[in-house]
Formats: structure tokens, sequence, C-alpha cells
């Protein structure tokens, strides 16, 4: 009897182990083809607004629905995307315009500079590199935030580079992944229109809300610590916490 009894334990720890690994197997595959519709909507709607204002706006509604489906929301992925897209026209161009300036003005400089020998330009080009840096760190957090915050719309980009520069851990992982992105794109064009800027806002969308997340955290600790010995929140030790806002709901 007891080897039969030890072969059913088997079996039925094999049927465990195949029913999580199908599960873990089904969502991937399901969050694939998510990303990959997403990278498909994101494109078709940033050419609706004629490319520069429609990135703005088709950026901010996927960061919506990527913070929506992290929170293991279900919802209608084109019609929500369209409704969004919609909603937040004004105020998507409004964060992604100055982003767009800004990255244009750098790229000028950087080729008018780094193609100068001097020392003098040589040290403008390596400035401009920084400033680019920083500011593709800006907006790998501009639009996560706008997506979790209930912000004035002029708190975005002031925030957003507090929090680049005060979390320089999540900064450096989120400009891992866009470098990672950026070369994955490069070696194999064929990703962009399918998975490429899909990948991209899904990643750093949910790295971003885990920040985001784990800064409310702190901030409450903080405050209830502050409250409990009677010392400022500021006295705490660790990371500096940014005060954000009220989460959306």
């Amino acid at each position: 009897m007891a080897p039969v009894s030890a072969t059913m334990e088997i079996r039925r720890g094999l049927a465990v182990l195949a029913g999580s690994f199908s599960a873990k197997a089904y969502s991937f595959f399901d969050t694939l083809l998510w990303i990959a519709c997403l990278n498909l909507l994101w494109v078709v709607f940033s050419l609706a607004g004629l490319g520069v204002l429609g990135v703005g706006p088709a950026t901010a509604a996927a960061q919506i629905l990527v913070r929506r489906r992290v929170r293991g929301e279900a919802a209608p992925l084109l019609r929500s995307f369209a409704r969004e897209y919609g909603r937040n026209f004004g105020r998507g161009n409004a964060l992604a315009l100055p982003v767009l300036l800004a990255g244009a003005a750098l790229a000028l400089n950087w080729n008018y500079f780094s193609r100068s020998g001097d020392l003098l330009s040589q040290l403008m080009a390596a400035g401009v590199f920084v400033a680019a840096i920083f500011l593709v760190a800006v907006a790998c957090h501009v639009f996560p935030m706008f997506a979790r915050y209930d912000l004035p719309l002029s708190q975005y980009l002031l925030m957003s580079s507090r929090f680049a520069l005060r979390h320089l851990a999540g900064t450096a992982i989120l400009l891992f992944v866009t470098a990672a992105v950026l070369f994955a794109s490069r070696a194999m064009p064929g990703l962009i229109p399918f998975f490429s800027v899909g990948a991209w806002l899904y990643v750093t969308g949910w790295l971003c809300d885990r920040f985001f997340a784990a800064n409310d955290e702190s901030i409450t600790g903080a405050a209830a610590e502050a409250a409990t010995v009677g010392h400022a929140a500021g006295a705490t030790l660790g990371t500096p916490a940014v005060t954000v806002g009220a989460p959306v709901a």
C-alpha cells in the first residue's frame, strides 16, 4: 500500500505543478497579447493626433490602462483607450509637448557641439548628454504619476523631477529598462510595431506604480512615527520620501 500511496502523492504533486505552470504560462502569454494590443493602439492614436499632438494623450491613456491592469481591473482595451485618449487630450499634450520640445532642443545642441573638436564644445556636449539622461528619467515618471495622482497640471513635471532625483535607484532601473528596449528595438526592428513601445509603457508603468506605492507607505509610516514620538517626519532614516499627492481612485 505504501508504494501506491507514494505514487498517488507524486501524481497529485505533478498535477499541482502542471496546473501552476499552465496558469503562469496563460498569464504570461495573455500579458504579451495585451502589450501588443496596447502598442498598436498607441501607434494608431498617436498618428491620429498627427504624431506630435497624439503622443501625449496616447501615452496618458496607455499608462492609465497599465495601472488598471496592474491593479487587476478588467476593461475593454479599445473602448477604454479611446475614452481616456479623448478625456486627456489637452492635459496629455500639456505634459508631453514640453518634454518633446526639450528633447528636440537637446538633440540640436548635441549635433552642434559633438561635431566640434575643441574642449569647450566637448564639455557642452557632455552637459547636453547628462541633461538628456535626466529628461528621459523625468519622462519615465511623468505619465505613470499622471495615471496615479490627481495633481495640478503644472506640478507633474516638477514632482517627476524631484522623484527622479531623490529615488536614484528606481530611476537607474527605469533608465536601464529604457536602454534595454532601445537596444532590442535597434537589434530587431520588427519589434517596434508590435512590442517596443507597449513593453516600455507596461514595464515602466508597473515599476513606477510600485515605486510610488513604496513612497506613499514611507510617508504614511513617517507621519505615524512623528505622531507617536513627537518628532518631525523628516527625522526618519532611509531614503527621503517625496510628498506627491492623493492617488486617483
